[in-house]
């Protein structure tokens, strides 16, 4: 039976075939790779994610996917695990290889029973990693019952993933193999092991380091980018689950069901406290010299409950905090820069009266009367907010804002009187041993219940922003976030299990036949690992609270 193909090329233009029932993307891509200047690693039929080993059922439109693609990319890299993973096991047959978030451009990964590595191991690694692509080894899919699936994990050892789908409500479950090596992932994989390039693998801190091509550039393979503060406070979250034995959502959802909910989330709650108070305590012994604390951080990481909480503290030890929101000082709209799509950039620090900001802050340091400005986001003004501040001698300047990491943005204030702190929502736990969650799939969905509830922003119009977003961070805080005098890690391991009441229902509101299909269905599936939580328990000054609502702060 022949199916009638739309085939959607790189340039706009739709060529259409006749394809059989039998034949599958993969065939179909390789009459097209020469159309685009990256390999082809899957396709989108009808607006669904499909893999190239996929056979045709249907007429459709096809559009094929690279590495240059957020998705293919997504592909690229479990693909890539899976190599190692399997390298790994080889390697060391009784250990247990975690695969765990992201440094710089790399990623880390640790052995469970494992206290050292040799370098002459890590480049057993690698060789082995080199053989498998070489071989051009198939990945094989398949979909079994999810009972077969548990038995197949409990057969090879994978007890992590035996754990994970006993809650699990769908019937049946894909299941991959690399030669004898059993694997599952969250998403699809590329057809086979040739498909992947170059890569580096090193020592990193007890652990390993896996750097893969740039997607924007696949053909070069970058020198890692280190980020110690940025490892120094993730690895620390990630030896606090490990205590409580809550690496995975399996555990978590484990906890919610015998009804310890509770109790972690006053533990949670209590570590940020904590945190809180020793940056407060330092802020104290200094306050003779500081005077300004700078609080950046990306989109959802909390930056405003942070900071209200920062100044409780900070009250606490007899200091007057005041707080001052870098959106106030935006220029007026006709004089925001644009971007490349003649859009406002309001990401931009030129959109900051960077001169007002220092004037009114050097005016502030000599101990004269500011009055703030406020900026009107309806008409497009910065107005005069009737605000007079003074700063007494006791006094300390809170200063939040996508910028306040960035050097430029301080010009008339001495860098010993500044204190800068780094929010993100950086969490630890992982789906599984192999399966690692994103930090930026959970400010996605704070920012998404929080656009919901107090923007007037339907789901889809988050989406539809949050590459721009990314972008904006990706220029404008992370270069930055390494020169903060000190992280804070906005995380909570409870907050999937909430946040999933909140938006499941907003996700499941947008079309399947919107762009954004792609990725509603990979976070709806995100969101069905773990179990729902009651969340009366949520104290009113938790970070959560900005988002799901009930702050005591708004």
């Amino acid at each position: 039976m022949s199916l009638n193909i739309n085939v959607l090329l790189p340039d706009g233009k739709i060529v259409k075939e006749s394809v059989q029932t039998s034949s599958t993307f993969l065939d179909l891509s390789k009459k097209y790779q020469e159309n685009f200047d990256c390999t082809i690693v899957g396709a989108v039929f009808n607006n669904e994610l499909c893999e190239l080993r996929k056979e045709f059922d249907a007429d459709g439109t096809v559009e094929f996917i690279t590495l240059k693609d957020k998705d293919g990319y997504l592909f690229y890299l479990r693909s890539l695990f899976f190599v190692l993973i399997k390298a790994s096991s080889e390697v060391f047959p009784h250990a247990i290889l975690h695969i765990e978030y992201s440094i710089g451009n790399g990623y880390y990964c640790w052995f469970e029973g494992l206290e050292w590595i040799e370098q002459s191991e890590v480049d057993r690694i690698v060789n082995r990693m080199k053989e498998l692509i070489d071989s051009d080894l198939p990945f094989v899919r398949k979909r079994v019952p999810t009972w077969a699936a548990i038995e197949e994990f409990r057969k090879n050892g994978l007890m992590d993933k035996v754990s994970l789908f006993k809650i699990r409500k769908d019937k049946s479950t894909s299941v991959y193999s690399l030669d004898s090596t059993v694997g599952y992932f969250f998403g699809y994989l590329v057809p086979s092991t040739g498909y992947l390039g170059d890569f580096s693998l090193n020592y990193y801190n007890k652990g390993l380091i896996l750097v893969p091509p740039e997607r924007s550039c696949p053909q070069t393979l970058p020198s890692f980018q280190d980020s110690p503060k940025y490892f120094s406070i993730i690895k620390e979250n990630s030896q606090w689950l490990d205590i409580l034995e809550m690496d995975t959502c399996a555990k978590l959802n484990d906890l919610i069901r015998e009804g310890k909910s509770r109790d972690l989330v006053l533990i949670s709650e209590s570590l940020h406290e904590k945190k809180l108070s020793k940056i407060a305590d330092e802020i104290y012994r200094r306050n003779k010299v500081i005077k300004v604390i700078s609080i950046a951080g990306p989109s959802s990481s909390g930056k405003t409950t942070t900071a209200h909480r920062l100044a409780v503290q900070l009250k606490v030890n007899g200091l007057k905090p005041f707080l001052i929101s870098l959106d106030d000082y935006f220029v007026d709209r006709e004089r925001t820069p644009r971007d490349k799509n003649g859009d406002y950039d309001y990401e931009s620090i030129s959109a900051i009266n960077v001169k007002l900001f220092n004037e009114n802050l050097e005016d502030l340091m000599k101990g004269h009367e500011v009055e703030l400005p406020h900026y009107d986001f309806k008409t497009g003004k910065s107005t005069k907010s009737g605000k007079q501040l003074v700063l007494p001698e006791n006094g300390v300047l809170i200063v939040e804002g996508i910028h306040c990491l960035n050097p430029d943005l301080y010009q008339s204030v001495p860098n010993q009187k500044i204190y800068r702190i780094y929010v993100s929502a950086l969490t630890a736990l992982n789906i599984d041993n192999h399966n690692r969650i994103p930090t930026t799939d959970g400010r996605l969905l704070r920012r998404m219940v929080r656009d919901s509830r107090y923007r007037g922003y339907s789901a889809v119009d988050t989406l539809k922003r949050w590459t721009a977003v990314r972008k904006g961070e990706e220029r404008n805080i992370f270069p930055y976030q390494e020169q903060a005098d000190i992280m804070f890690n906005s995380s909570l391991i409870y907050e999937f299990s909430v946040l999933k009441k909140h938006a499941e229902p907003l996700l499941l509101e947008i079309s399947k036949d919107a762009p954004e299909h792609r990725e509603v269905k990979r976070l709806l599936k995100f969101l069905s690992f773990f179990e729902n939580m009651d969340e009366t328990a949520i104290p009113p000054n938790s970070i959560l609270r900005e988002f799901i609502g009930g702050s005591v702060f708004r």
